[in-house]
């Protein structure tokens, strides 16, 4: 199975950027984490992160040419703002999950909002460094149920 993971603007700054909202693992950590947790299944992971939201756009086109299993992808504040991304997504045919590391219903208004989430086919968020390992999780489960 293949899942691409992307993630977002600001990513790259985990563990320094308010460590006390999204915990104080690194982008990196919370890669090497993630990876030693589903490390029994037969999964590939790609990662990829972005400050540039064309990146992103580009890269859901690219993949939307390709065959991959599942698609996990963190836009971080472009979930809120970018109608760009949302058609991007919209191109991409396989099981689909939008994650946040943080519940964003419990902080600012503006985050109560999300874009991007009706190009996907879940949301997960809240579960701080555990939030990757469980969207894979069950991108693998949804994948075997439809076998």
């Amino acid at each position: 199975m293949k899942i691409l993971i992307i993630n977002g603007p600001n990513l790259n700054m985990l563990g320094k950027r308010e460590p006390t909202v999204y915990g104080p693992q690194t982008l990196d950590e919370l890669i090497k984490i993630t990876e030693a947790k589903i490390s029994g299944l037969p999964i590939d992971l790609e990662w990829y992160q972005s400050n540039h939201e064309g990146e992103i756009i580009d890269k859901l086109q690219k993949v939307s040419q390709s065959t991959i299993d599942g698609l996990v992808i963190n836009p971080g504040g472009y979930s809120h703002s970018s109608v760009a991304i949302l058609d991007a997504l919209k191109l991409v045919k396989c099981l689909k999950i939008e994650v946040h590391l943080t519940n964003t219903h419990t902080r600012d208004e503006f985050r109560k909002t999300r874009i991007t989430a009706s190009g996907v086919d879940f949301v997960l968020e809240g579960l701080k460094r555990d939030t990757y390992t469980a969207a894979i999780q069950i991108l693998y489960q949804m994948k075997e149920n439809l076998k």
